[in-house]
């Protein structure tokens, strides 16, 4: 292409760790337990400060989504393509990646509800711990219509939905191969209006809106979206200043309209942009801090519902014992969030760690047993 902006004959820069897509993973973890955590405020934070915060969920969801298509394209595509990493390795890395912590963080929060009420203390809404809806998020399926799956750590849902888009990652990404980078980009976008068209005609509401219990059917078309976008950007060199440029205007755009409704569809167009420009602008000099964050960023997302709940329920006797005024209510509520942040670095580094040192080392050791073409390549996922 002529115009020297965006062109296919540059290579495109490599994504490192301590970079742009490091920094996006610690921002909306970061915003996630603020959304959790906006609701038990003195004043909920959607109603003092911005509307974004209540509906925080649907679009953090998106950007987590999307950027997990998107790294993963990016970081293990080549690889699973060429075959130096099968179908089944790729699963299996993925999958043990996010099931040792979400069993520990699950059955933690059977404890703390089984204690506390072995202690009297009673959660103040018990439908959101029956028990027949906890085998279904322990097992991670309860994003595949499988009955069950609601409360508890409720979050994990999207964790059950991309187990589904791992197992689909290899037959996708064959798929996507195939086309240019413009055609997979207009393949991605166009599934995922496709889809949305397709939920408002049958069931009329948008893909967004799918039930927790059929998380796969929203979490795929954004998956594929976030693959197609990794896909264009391997192909299409975006000079640094116009993807910085880009993503600074989408992110000013995405909170402008925020003010006024969900936009969906801006939004999405905002949060694809604001993930292409970051993957397409340079690190010259990654951080280590920022590359930490990273790292902590999973068990910020696994763990701040659990942290959110033990918290508060030890919060609102306190207020509700000894008539806690307005101002240590806000100091108590600050409190938590910070021990969300806390308690996430804390699980990252005593627990989450040492277990996935243990599961790369069996992984190398399984891989030793059968022939392996290639270097194993490092996941910016975890």
């Amino acid at each position: 292409m002529a115009w020297t902006a965006i062109s296919t004959r540059n290579e495109t820069p490599p994504i490192v760790r301590g970079g742009w897509l490091d920094a996006l993973r610690f921002i909306v973890a970061s915003l996630i337990i603020l959304h959790h955590f906006q609701m038990s405020a003195p004043v909920p934070l959607a109603e003092g400060l911005h509307p974004v915060f209540e509906r925080g969920g649907f679009l953090l969801t998106n950007f987590f989504l999307i950027d997990s298509g998107y790294v993963l394209m990016r970081v293990y595509g080549a690889s699973v393509a060429k075959g130096s990493m099968s179908a089944g390795d790729f699963f299996l890395k993925r999958y043990l990646r996010v099931l040792p912590a979400h069993l520990i963080m699950g059955l933690s929060l059977v404890a703390l509800v089984v204690v506390g009420g072995a202690l009297g203390f009673a959660p103040r809404a018990p439908e959101w711990f029956r028990w027949d809806q906890l085998w279904a998020q322990l097992t991670l399926t309860q994003a595949y219509g499988v009955p069950g799956g609601y409360g508890w750590n409720a979050p994990s849902w999207s964790i059950s939905a991309l187990v589904g888009c791992y197992l689909a990652f290899p037959w996708i990404l064959r798929q996507l191969i195939k086309l240019g980078p413009w055609s997979v980009l207009g393949l991605g976008v166009g599934l995922y209006l496709l889809a949305n068209q397709i939920t408002w005609t049958l069931l009329g509401y948008p893909v967004y809106q799918m039930p927790m219990g059929f998380g796969f059917f929203r979490a795929l078309p954004l998956f594929v979206l976030g693959m197609s976008l990794a896909w264009f950007a391997q192909k299409v060199w975006i000079a640094p200043k116009l993807a910085g440029w880009a993503g600074i205007g989408a992110a000013l755009l995405l909170a402008f309209v925020q003010y006024f409704d969900k936009h969906a569809l801006i939004s999405l167009a905002c949060i694809s942009t604001i993930i292409l420009a970051a993957g397409a602008t340079p690190t010259p000099r990654p951080s280590k801090f920022v590359e930490k964050a990273a790292q902590v960023s999973f068990s910020m997302f696994i763990t701040n519902e659990v942290v959110r709940i033990a918290w508060f329920g030890v919060a609102n006797v306190l207020i509700a014992k000894f008539a806690l005024p307005s101002p240590v209510q806000w100091a108590l509520w600050f409190a938590g969030v910070a021990a969300a942040f806390v308690f996430a670095f804390l699980f990252h580094q005593i627990i989450d760690t040492p277990i996935q040192d243990r599961v790369r080392g069996w992984l190398k050791s399984r891989r030793r047993s059968a022939p392996v073409v290639g270097q194993p390549v490092v996941s910016l996922e975890g």
